[in-house]
């Protein structure tokens, strides 16, 4: 292995935190009376003469020790302060201040800038560890961080339902990661919920990439991703507030809708659920939970038209329902009480 001159790269410290969705683990700003944050790699605590500290929010831990225990080879370019780690077919090079990093020829980006203070090489933490197949997460309780290396066993815990391409970026358009799709029963494991319609994934032949996150495509849950599938749907059915209601409106087109209309093209063109034309078959997807179990994107059903199930709403959160029924508001969204609370029959979860 190549060795990293001491007195230019004593050690690496990498910073946990960054912008955007595949960066939720935020942590909080640093305080006199804050914890000592440690680190952990494979559940086992990782040694440095220089604790943990967190900067403004980000969490800056001694990481060289780190790379080569991963059996990453690391260089160092003192003129152009460019540290370079390569391990198999990875290659992941960074140069000290830069905003983006360069891994196999693309770039990603850095959402902490890596600086040199006191001889000490600091480089992003998330994006350097999950560059050479890593997955990092903060544990709030103990103040941790925890990293799991390609070395550790891996559980491929979800299977692939329909065939799925995996991607290189969490974006339909963007390169594949391979030209085959991952086919109906292959294996994979989630690394992290990039957002709503995105997973980052691991598969068992070690490429990572990025499949949908639809239903339809693997039989993932977590409570992260119908948080955020439940966020997207109930925003998109907010760009559609005021549109006029029609009964028996036609689902195939969004100048109008009823009821049951609304909710299956919003759970349609969100996340390609099909969901029954009527509330009272709609009433019969999912499961049931109750009104003290409630959360974003449940679908709430009511007595309407003398009929035992005659109405669905969504469950907007903080007590709200969105919903049509009425040519005179349309699309819009109300407080789940009064005559919804004598109406109510059951409650159906989707997501």
């Amino acid at each position: 292995m190549t060795k990293c001159k001491p007195a230019l790269l004593p050690l690496l410290i990498l910073s946990l935190c960054g912008g955007g969705a595949a960066y939720a683990d935020a942590l909080p700003q640093e305080t006199a009376a804050a914890p000592a944050i440690s680190v952990y790699l494979d559940g086992k605590p990782l040694p440095s003469e220089v604790p943990p500290v967190n900067v403004d929010g980000t969490v800056l831990v001694p990481m060289r020790g780190l790379f080569e225990a991963q059996g990453a080879v690391l260089s160092w370019d003192n003129t152009d302060k460019i540290v370079t780690a390569t391990k198999d077919n990875t290659k992941l090079s960074y140069q000290m201040g830069a905003s983006s990093a360069d891994l196999n020829g693309q770039a990603v980006k850095v959402g902490v800038p890596g600086v040199i203070a006191d001889d000490t090489a600091m480089i992003p933490l998330r994006m350097a560890s999950e560059a050479l197949g890593n997955s990092v997460s903060w544990v709030p309780a103990t103040q941790s961080v925890q990293i799991s290396s390609t070395s550790a066993a891996v559980i491929f815990e979800t299977s692939i339902l329909r065939g799925v391409t995996l991607r290189s970026k969490p974006d339909g358009e963007s390169k594949p990661v391979t030209e085959k799709m991952l086919t109906e029963g292959t294996r994979v494991h989630v690394i992290s919920v990039a957002d709503a319609l995105w997973l980052k994934v691991r598969t068992e032949d070690n490429q990572t990439g990025y499949i949908s996150a639809k239903p339809k495509f693997t039989d993932y849950t977590s409570s992260s991703l119908a948080d955020k599938q439940a966020a997207a749907l109930i925003a998109y059915g907010k760009t559609f507030n005021g549109t006029p209601y029609e009964f028996g409106a036609s689902p195939d087109q969004t100048k109008t809708f009823d009821c049951s209309s609304f909710v299956k093209r919003l759970f349609e063109d969100i996340l390609s659920v099909e969901l029954p034309r009527v509330s009272y078959k709609q009433a019969k997807e999912g499961s049931e939970v109750g009104l003290d179990e409630l959360r974003p994107g449940d679908l709430l059903f009511f007595t309407a038209r003398g009929l035992d199930i005659g109405h669905v709403a969504i469950y907007a959160g903080n007590n709200k329902i969105l919903h049509t029924y009425s040519p005179k508001e349309g699309v819009h969204t109300e407080t789940f009480d009064g005559q919804w609370k004598k109406r109510f029959v059951t409650a159906r979860r989707i997501l």
